[in-house]
């Protein structure tokens, strides 16, 4: 009997302390362990890490705003200059069309350099030669609307490049302080391996946050800028099309 009653006392003494060791590990995990909390909780790279790779999903989300609106605008006055110019039938026509639109209209500004090319030329210049210049001018006008409407696109492609393996850092770094942590504790329990881990996942989840829509708004963005090359290119076609008409008129008198 007494033999009894020294196991069950060591028995109860066991669970007791079992359930004392995993109140000590519940204790000694961090109460907050939501994304903020784990972020408040992490050290100064980690915190730098996921910083970074915000301010780069807020760029994100800027140059969305900022360049589709830009990017829609252009688009339509694109479209109505094409619609525009498709009704003229010679040069002078087109420039009566478009006088109440602005300088600022984009058919405007097309009729604008053909005209200044035929003022820099001769009057009795051949017609091809005239035609190659003005062609010329309209392609170096279309380069210079298409580099401006790109301009921040490359950032996108940057952050969609880099997040990743910049969440890769903080993955990393959250592990070797998890690493750290056993070995400096000696205990691979709980409270000791899991505050590191999820700094570590943290990163890799906000890196991912930062390079998935950039990606996916690059390719949107760099097709809606293609398009909005070929309505400048019909745009300019339809000006190169009067000029001709003009040129054959002019050979004719």
């Amino acid at each position: 009997m007494r033999i009894l009653c020294i196991k069950a006392k060591a028995a109860s003494c066991g669970i007791v302390l079992s359930l004392f060791h995993a109140t000590a590990q519940a204790s000694a995990l961090p109460h907050d362990m939501s994304p903020l909390g784990m972020f408040f909780a992490a050290d100064q790279v980690v915190k730098s890490v996921l910083i970074g790779l915000l301010i780069a999903a807020l760029a994100t989300w800027v140059v969305l705003l900022v360049k589709g609106a830009s990017l829609l605008q252009a688009r339509r006055a694109a479209a109505q200059a094409v619609a525009m110019l498709k009704t003229a039938t010679s040069l002078p026509d087109a420039a009566a069309k478009v006088e109440g639109a602005g300088s600022t209209s984009l058919a405007q500004q097309l009729l604008a350099e053909v005209q200044q090319e035929l003022n820099l030329s001769h009057a009795s210049a051949p017609a091809a030669a005239l035609k190659e210049r003005a062609g010329f001018r309209q392609e170096q006008f279309i380069a210079q609307q298409v580099r401006s409407m790109t301009q921040g696109i490359g950032l996108l492609a940057s952050i969609g490049a880099v997040a990743p393996f910049v969440g890769l850092f903080g993955t990393v770094w959250g592990i070797m302080n998890s690493f750290i942590g056993i070995a400096v504790s000696q205990s691979t329990n709980l409270a000791t391996v899991a505050p590191g881990i999820a700094e570590a996942l943290l990163a890799t989840a906000l890196g991912l946050v930062a390079a998935i829509p950039a990606v996916v708004i690059y390719n949107v963005l760099s097709r809606g800028i293609n398009q909005y090359k070929a309505q400048l290119r019909a745009a300019s076609a339809q000006v190169l099309l009067m000029l001709s008409r003009d040129l054959d008129t002019r050979k004719q008198a």
